[in-house]
């Protein structure tokens, strides 16, 4: 079913998020260090819960599984869930552990690097009797990072929760979001993040994992993705920034073009993409073997994902429908106009 801009309708079904949800501390400036950075920012985060909160501000429906300190943090993102019309009952509280905390320090241009505080951190110890199992039976679609595999006991809260989602006939959506900090290896982080790999229905990563995983340059990214294709896979996706985003899938592959905007924080983009995705497929899976379909799909994607480069923080910069409908309606025009003047010089 189509919405009445041409782009397929978000869905109902329920969209079910695991993993971390945290703070983050952005530098108020900028291109600095921690050490120089004359202030911060505290902004709601985790890639999980950025993309629970990314599909209901687009008008789906999400929830969140993770655990969080039982501290000020801990309550306060509950809150901005349930603010956002997230779900909340898969989320437990850890009376033990604080809620993690990221400083992000924002390069010049508008890249990351972090610094984690997780010793360990709440989410870190959800356990697998913990995990609100209806709720992840409930789902049609259960998407995952590969953050919760890093320690016990949140590692096994991950693999059961993968397993009933699975049994129960969700699609499984895979981001791995790398973060080398973390592990204690790259080599780790390789093998665990792999792990799971051939699990996933649909699996997105951005070009540095690509090259990451698979140890190639950017020169050939198909020939790097269609490596880590599996037989079970429908659709894997590489955004590529500045560059929009390449998909594939068993019958075709292409890219999508992005759009300009003034990039001031990526925090959240790949988020703010795969809850786009995610909703407009929940309740038409069909799409994924319909490349015009899924093209217009991807447009609204990366629309998304462009916005929200354009605020410091995740969560504060996801955009709704009509914010993203906005910024694809005004480059349409100006390609429009584009074509005109160019028309108009050769008459």
């Amino acid at each position: 079913m189509a919405s009445n801009n041409g782009f397929p309708a978000t869905g109902s079904g329920l969209i079910v998020s695991f993993g971390e949800m945290l703070i983050d501390l952005v530098p108020t400036v900028s291109g600095v260090s921690l050490a120089e950075a004359p202030g911060f920012l505290k902004a709601p985060g985790g890639a999980p819960a950025n993309v629970a909160i990314a599909v209901a501000r687009l008008g789906g429906k999400a929830a969140f599984i993770g655990k969080l300190g039982d501290d000020e943090f801990g309550q306060m993102l509950a809150g901005i869930l349930k603010e956002n019309g997230v779900r909340g009952d898969g989320i437990t509280f850890d009376q033990g552990a604080r809620t993690a905390l990221a400083f992000v320090t924002l390069r010049t241009d508008g890249e990351r690097e972090f610094m984690f505080y997780r010793n360990p951190s709440a989410d870190m110890l959800l356990q697998p009797e913990e995990l609100n199992l209806e709720l992840i039976r409930s789902a049609k679609i259960f998407h995952y990072g590969s953050i919760s595999l890093i320690e016990e006991p949140c590692r096994s809260a991950h693999l059961k929760a993968m397993e009933v989602a699975k049994d129960a006939g969700c699609l499984l959506s895979y981001d791995p979001n790398l973060r080398l900090p973390l592990w204690p290896s790259p080599e780790e982080a390789r093998e665990q993040i792999l792990s799971i790999w051939e699990e996933a229905d649909v699996i997105k990563v951005s070009d540095a994992e690509l090259e990451f995983l698979t140890g190639s340059n950017k020169i050939d990214i198909d020939a790097a993705a269609l490596s880590l294709w599996h037989p079970n896979l429908k659709i894997l996706l590489v955004t590529l920034g500045e560059h929009g985003s390449r998909y594939y899938t068993k019958n075709f592959l292409g890219s999508v073009d992005t759009y300009n905007v003034s990039t001031v924080d990526a925090t959240g983009a790949g988020d703010a993409f795969v809850g786009a995705l995610l909703c407009k497929i929940v309740d038409d899976q069909s799409i994924l073997d319909d490349e015009p379909r899924l093209r217009e799909v991807l447009k609204f994607a990366n629309a998304c994902g462009a916005i929200t480069t354009t605020k410091k923080g995740a969560i504060p910069a996801l955009p709704t429908e009509t914010e993203a409908l906005s910024l694809i309606n005004r480059n349409a025009f100006w390609h429009l106009m584009q074509a005109f003047l160019s028309w108009f010089r050769k008459v």
